[in-house]
């Protein structure tokens, strides 16, 4: 009696740690996720507020790239609550959760392509940046990177409703949701690598050329020096992005691989660490460089966070 009492008392006591556990890291992470999200949302309302911001071509480009970050944010943010919970969803809503976190991932490198693409227009050709780079193109641009973001999706629909569901016992999964549980056959997996590394070394080359593009202009004497060098700073931030944008895909990849060689709880700790610095960061980072760096978002952006921060403290008092 008394064997199974103390047995039951540290069953009791491992599950309540368990949960304490789950609950500590999902605060360690859902924090800085919320921080940054309340900071893209007050971005996102800053790119809106003005007509200057509104009827500006880069303005708009920067809000479809805060925007398709902020939405991979909450995605991201929410399947690692239910994995934290031990929460499992079914075949058919873990993949719609999949594809618009694919969506969405391939939106941020070709916003940033566009975006390097403008900047080396206004640099190279200044006199007719502002024929070039019109609203109307601008877009027609947003339009395309979403269109093209959808096509390469729907191979990714077709192989996985070409995977025999029928033969599973039920479509409850038995694994967390993620991109890798969605990868049934070894063709959805080969095709997901392969367009991966193709998007991301053509983007890549993309912002590189666009790079030496302005470096190459830098050098004339009828172009602006002090312009040209902000664009170039620019661009290598964009390159930055570019790449944090690629460590975020190999995620998962690297914890399987330091799985195999470290104990549960390391690889706990690890975990946390790698989703904040190449997930949570990565979707923030555009809010960063553009609220601080520039000079017309940043007095707006600055207004509109002091002032919602009073409206926050006056409710609560």
């Amino acid at each position: 009696m008394y064997a199974n009492q103390s047995q039951n008392n540290s069953t009791g006591g491992l599950q309540y740690q368990g949960l304490l556990e789950r609950v500590m890291f999902s605060i360690l992470t859902t924090v800085p996720c919320c921080v940054f999200l309340y900071i893209n949302g007050i971005m996102l309302f800053t790119l809106r507020s003005k007509s200057v911001f509104r009827d500006t071509s880069r303005y708009i480009l920067l809000y479809n790239l805060l925007f398709a970050d902020t939405v991979l944010l909450i995605h991201g943010q929410l399947m690692y609550i239910l994995a934290a919970s031990k929460v499992t969803l079914t075949y058919p809503v873990c993949g719609v959760f999949t594809m618009l976190a694919n969506l969405t991932t391939e939106i941020s490198p070709l916003t940033l392509v566009v975006m390097s693409l403008e900047r080396y227009v206004a640099v190279c050709y200044p006199l007719r940046h502002a024929s070039i780079i019109t609203i109307r193109n601008t877009g027609v641009a947003i339009m395309l990177v979403w269109t093209f973001g959808a096509l390469s999706v729907l191979p990714k629909v077709f192989l996985l409703l070409n995977f025999q569901f029928e033969e599973l016992q039920s479509l409850q999964m038995k694994r967390f949701c993620g991109k890798e549980s969605m990868l049934l056959d070894p063709l959805s997996e080969f095709y997901d690598k392969a367009f991966t590394y193709c998007l991301f070394l053509s983007t890549g080359v993309a912002v590189s050329c666009s790079y030496i593009g302005v470096i190459l202009a830098a050098r004339s004497a009828s172009t602006d020096k002090a312009s040209a060098r902000k664009v170039r700073n620019t661009l290598l931030l964009h390159l930055v992005q570019v790449g944090l944008s690629l460590s975020s895909t190999i995620h998962n990849p690297m914890l399987i691989a330091v799985s195999k060689v470290l104990d549960r709880i390391i690889l706990v700790y690890i975990q946390i660490v790698f989703y904040v610095c190449f997930f949570i960061f990565p979707r923030c980072l555009t809010s960063l460089i553009y609220g601080i760096r520039d000079q017309t978002i940043r007095p707006v952006l600055m207004y509109n966070l002091c002032c919602q921060c009073r409206g926050s403290l006056s409710v609560t008092l």
